[in-house]
């Protein structure tokens, strides 16, 4: 029984502790450039994360669903309680007209190791 017990325990403390031990927090997983003209198609934003853990923080890469939208983050690690970024840019010369909604996957060495990032808009058609 005290086998049983201490089995319980460890697995419940295992637990309480992955949950607590989130490495990097972004200050958003979503950004909607709204919408904007086809003569404007280069949108830029800004995803801004903390690195909440004990140890230094590296992202490892940042890949975007598709070559219209082009990721470039911190290549340097961050220090714990300190921030860094993850600038996105959307390219939408020569693409249709519309809704559009991209991934932006990031693996890092924190916990999650990998988090999705997402972009969307509507691009209108220009009017000539």
């Amino acid at each position: 029984m005290k086998k049983l017990f201490l089995m319980l325990f460890a697995c419940v403390m295992s637990v309480a502790s992955f949950a607590q031990d989130q490495t990097i927090t972004f200050d958003k997983y979503t950004h909607n450039f709204g919408s904007f003209s086809e003569a404007n198609s280069t949108q830029k934003c800004t995803f801004t994360f903390t690195n909440t853990g004990s140890t230094p923080l590296v992202i490892n890469q940042a890949v975007a669903s598709c070559g219209c939208t082009e990721p470039t983050y911190t290549k340097t690690p961050v220090q714990p309680g300190e921030k860094g970024t993850i600038e996105v840019k959307y390219v939408g010369a020569g693409k249709l007209p519309g809704h559009f909604k991209k991934t932006i996957t990031v693996r890092s060495n924190g916990k999650p190791e990998l988090i999705r990032l997402y972009i969307e808009g509507d691009m209108t058609e220009e009017k000539k």
